[in-house]
């Protein structure tokens, strides 16, 4: 870890928001596009209709919820919010924070001998913010908790 940066002012997020913006913005498109087919088609029934708004809002719904990821550190720990699980962590539970070559998002090294994968920090669109940002939550993690630096 270097130490040319210091660490970011808590209370602060980490969130992927190119991949939000681009998997928001395509469950309203199909939303949208699978309701005007619903009401412009004559041939379909009301059932029909409805199966395809039906169709899309389960398609919005399921990209809103990859969409969840995200981490907040502030003043007493961290939160990570993945999918479908919501974890609050003091900063003395996290040892390390890792993003290696090839990860799919950052893990957390943590006191009890397990690894929580923390989503909201994620390589895939945005590689050189994802770097930063697990910079940023290492150095947040050597100075208010327990934390060393990574390999």
């Amino acid at each position: 870890m270097s130490a040319a940066a210091p660490p970011p002012a808590l209370p602060v997020t980490f969130r992927p928001t190119r991949t939000r913006a681009v998997l928001l913005t395509v469950g309203v498109a199909v939303l949208v596009v699978l309701t005007a087919v619903a009401l412009l088609l004559e041939r379909l029934g009301p059932g029909e209709r409805a199966s395809f708004i039906v169709t899309g809002l389960l398609f919005f719904g399921v990209l809103t919820l990859l969409s969840r990821p995200k981490v907040v550190a502030d003043e007493g720990g961290v939160t990570v919010i993945n999918l479908t699980t919501r974890r609050r962590l003091e900063w003395a539970e996290v040892l390390r924070v890792n993003l290696r070559p090839g990860d799919p998002w950052v893990y957390l090294d943590l006191a009890d001998g397990t690894s929580l994968p923390a989503m909201g920090i994620q390589p895939g669109i945005a590689k050189a913010r994802a770097i930063s940002d697990a910079r940023a939550l290492r150095a947040l993690a050597e100075r208010h908790g327990t934390g060393r630096a990574a390999d």
